[in-house]
């Protein structure tokens, strides 16, 4: 509720990584690792502000923030076929109307 994300490994109770406030304070929404890529995960805030993390590329921040306009965002779900290298990954958006937008993630947080 306070935008913190915690990493756990399932042996032990204490978190490996820890990020406070890591969106502003916004309670987190949704969090989802993407399913081409180990080290990428997104994460949506009650803003509807989306977060993009790679691991490999900066384990402090997200590595992009994208901000869904008009309307609030309620949910994500990942698309992709984890057994396929071509590097297709897509997010789900569903809004408050109920309209579900989709859209392709960029390659370089895709790509195995």
């Amino acid at each position: 509720s306070d935008g913190s994300i915690r990493l756990h490994q399932m042996t032990s109770e204490y978190p490996l990584m820890q990020w406070n406030d890591s969106t502003n304070g916004q309670p987190i929404i949704a969090l989802q690792w993407a399913l081409t890529r180990p080290a990428v995960f997104f994460v949506l805030d009650a803003s509807s502000n989306i977060y993009i993390w790679d691991l490999l590329e900066n384990d402090l921040m997200p590595v992009a923030k994208e901000t869904i306009p008009s309307e609030n965002v309620v949910t994500m779900a990942l698309l992709g076929e984890p057994e396929k290298t071509n590097g297709l990954l897509g997010i789900a958006l569903a809004r408050e109307s109920g309209q579900i937008d989709i859209q392709y993630i960029k390659k370089k947080w895709a790509v195995p």
